[in-house]
């Protein structure tokens, strides 16, 4: 259930904050108050596409808050799926901040993407828009509707169908990408033979090009290793005058000839003699490493002919060796493919025939689903259509054949008739606008039954209604709200009075600035409500008892 809305620097909203309760929670306003923005900014909440241009003139920034509560298992293990925190008490928020460069949503504290927000707004509430009915115009919505009520019985055979579906498409691309004439097929063969014996034949080895350039680079700069080195060896040997070792080899003449003087003068003397040794040391390991650095002109032709050749290949089949030796490989299972062509075609449509025959099986299997879904689906939306003031309703659903595709090879469509001794034509030609508003209303309470979705939100519902007939939307709005919360934007008095908790958005002004707010109504301010919405321009004494009369009526209504 939604708790709370708190909205912030969103359009003309500078901060509102309202709490919603359980029932029928009904919110009125004048024309052009504000009660789309609201609407609009619980969407925003939800992942809808934000503008900056929303932010409210002057604010850095827009805020909308949700806060939920709800005990739902499939709700906590959705949240445990997504690693969101889940608290106790089944309180969830979900924010989105928007700010000039970009939005932030976030639930229960944690940054999430609106992926995740779509993904769990599903489980906590369903918005029905203004011109939502316009949808039932078109056979792809009667589809979903019939799918909605058939539930997971029919869901996991449509996730089957889907998969088969991707795999024959797949394979049948596969099948007509492979298809050739003699002449290319051995074009190919040629091509591919030749490419896997030039790789095979190179010899390579994995890790064989760092080793070769490793080398290489160590003989280009031979020479000028070579240069310094003999320099760092002169300054540091025995064999010049001021190197390193001649003049270590000189003060330890010098100190011996005085360690017999004083005895901390041997360990200073037992230190000078481990430098020279390791000095002496690190002198033959460098003589050893010159000796190692001859230059050999062939080795070095070898090398570049070698790294050049390795380089030609990964130019023709990879950026490096392993990709090189994974081509050859490739290449091999293609060519002998190719060698016996007719025999992998063959089997290839063989694969095509099986996955065919799986997915025509699973469609049939969806088709049964859905046409016995569908004698209940138009029972129950018969007797609902019939509550909401129409003469006479005879409702259908019609399933045919049709191509195959991701969703299975049914066509379904709604079709009506709600004058006596008509008969039923599809609901596009026959239904106007209010009658396509109440039709999906009776279709919401259907579906409504058998979703475990807590809160229902109605935008304007009314549309093209008034009279006896806003009366039964009111009735019907009334007993959806015993086991779901609904919100509802109206403009009917009849709708209003009916509702457990009354809400106005206004408009105001202070000359400067408009700002819309939304605040919750006490008894008398419903009735002072209602007597506007009947019409009243003053709220004279009979306006009021209008009002209070209509109330009353709701209130036994809701009684029955």
């Amino acid at each position: 259930m939604l708790r709370n809305l708190h909205v912030k620097n969103l359009a003309l909203i500078k901060e509102s904050e309202s709490s919603f309760g359980p029932g029928l929670n009904i919110l009125t306003g004048e024309t052009g108050a504000g009660k789309s923005i609201l609407i609009g900014s619980i969407n925003l909440a939800l992942g809808a596409k934000a503008d900056k241009d929303l932010i409210r003139t002057g604010a850095e920034y827009a805020l909308v808050e949700l806060v939920f509560q709800s005990q739902d298992e499939t709700l906590a293990q959705k949240l445990a799926e997504l690693e969101l925190p889940v608290e106790e008490d089944g309180t969830v928020i979900l924010s989105r901040r928007i700010q000039q460069e970009r939005s932030t949503s976030r639930i229960n504290g944690e940054t999430v993407t609106t992926r995740q927000v779509k993904e769990l707004a599903e489980l906590l509430l369903d918005i029905h828009g203004q011109h939502e009915h316009e949808s039932l115009l078109h056979k792809k919505k009667h589809l979903e509707i019939l799918d909605a009520y058939a539930g997971e019985e029919l869901a996991k055979v449509k996730e089957r169908i889907a998969g088969l579906y991707r795999q024959t498409k797949e394979l049948k691309n596969k099948i007509e990408e492979e298809s050739m004439d003699e002449a290319a097929r051995n074009r190919e063969l040629a091509l591919a033979q030749f490419e896997q014996k030039e790789i095979e034949e190179a010899g390579l080895f994995v890790g064989e090009d760092t080793i070769l350039e490793e080398k290489y680079r160590l003989m280009i700069n031979s020479r000028k290793i070579a240069q310094s080195l003999s320099e760092c060896y002169r300054f540091t040997g025995y064999e010049e005058q001021d190197g390193a070792g001649s003049q270590i080899g000189r003060a330890l003449r010098d100190i011996r000839g005085v360690s017999a003087y004083d005895e901390r003068l041997v360990s200073l003397e037992g230190q000078l003699l481990d430098i020279d040794g390791l000095l002496n040391d690190f002198n033959r390991d460098m003589a050893q490493y010159m000796d190692s650095l001859d230059f050999d002109a062939e080795d070095f032709d070898s090398a570049e002919a070698r790294l050049n050749q390795i380089n030609r290949l990964k130019e023709k089949y990879g950026k490096t060796v392993e990709d090189i030796l994974l081509y050859a490989s490739e290449q091999n299972v293609r060519a002998e493919k190719l060698a016996d062509y007719a025999v992998y075609m063959d089997n290839l449509k063989k694969e095509y025939d099986t996955l065919q025959d799986k997915l025509v099986k699973a469609c049939g299997q969806a088709s049964k689903i859905r046409s016995k879904q569908a004698v209940g689906l138009s029972g129950m939306l018969t007797k609902a259509i019939e509550e909401l003031n129409f003469l006479s309703v005879q409702f259908e659903i019609a399933i045919d054949n049709k191509e195959i595709t991701a969703a299975g090879c049914d066509d379904v469509e709604f079709r009506i008739s709600t004058n006596p001794g008509e008969a039923v034509k599809p609901l596009a030609q026959v239904a106007s606008g209010g009658e396509l508003s109440r039709i999906m209303l009776a279709i919401k309470t259907v579906l409504a039954n058998k979703d475990a979705v807590d809160t229902l939100i109605f935008d304007e519902i009314d549309a093209g209604i008034s009279g006896k007939t806003a009366w039964k939307v009111a009735e019907k709005l009334g007993t959806l709200s015993t086991a779901h919360q609904i919100i509802c934007i109206t403009h009917l008095p009849q709708i209003a009075a009916m509702g457990d908790s009354h809400f106005v958005i206004e408009k105001a002004t202070d000359g400067s600035s408009t700002v819309t707010g939304i605040r919750n109504l006490d008894e008398e301010g419903s009735l002072q409500e209602l007597a506007r919405l009947l019409g009243s321009d003053t709220l004279t004494q009979a306006a009021l008892s209008n009002a209070r009369e209509m109330k009353e009526l709701a209130v036994k209504q809701k009684g029955k």
